[in-house]
């Protein structure tokens, strides 16, 4: 894992609103299609997001659709996933992924990962 890096995990009561960020230092990201994973406790990492390198198209799990929004400011290098009507379920570890081949992160093998940032949903 490295590459990149992501922040703005944290505490939000269910129904809340949060925003995580995925910057790629030294990573041409322009290129690549960037994405999301979360993981909870004693669960499989799962798929939760991905788009497209000019963010024309994106793709979510089911569980998320409608909830949450992808998408990526490529001058800043930064990709970025808005989190609207938390619930408890989405309480897990966020990852970023990073690929030139969209079918690597679905798979969840993509080239590039970040460390993880905390999300806790709250009843």
């Amino acid at each position: 894992q490295g590459n990149l890096v992501e922040s703005g995990g944290g505490l939000v009561q269910a129904g809340g609103s949060l925003r995580l960020s995925c910057s790629a230092p030294g990573v041409l990201n322009i290129l690549l299609y960037m994405g999301w994973f979360r993981q909870a406790p004693g669960k499989e990492r799962e798929f939760v997001t991905v788009i497209s390198p000019l963010g024309k198209s994106a793709e979510y799990a089911d569980s998320v659709k409608g909830r949450f929004t992808i998408s990526r400011d490529s001058a800043e290098n930064t990709v970025y996933l808005q989190m609207n009507s938390a619930k408890t379920e989405d309480t897990a570890v966020y990852y970023c992924a990073a690929d030139s081949q969209p079918d690597r992160i679905r798979a969840g093998t993509p080239n590039f990962w970040g460390q993880g940032t905390q999300v806790t949903v709250s009843s």
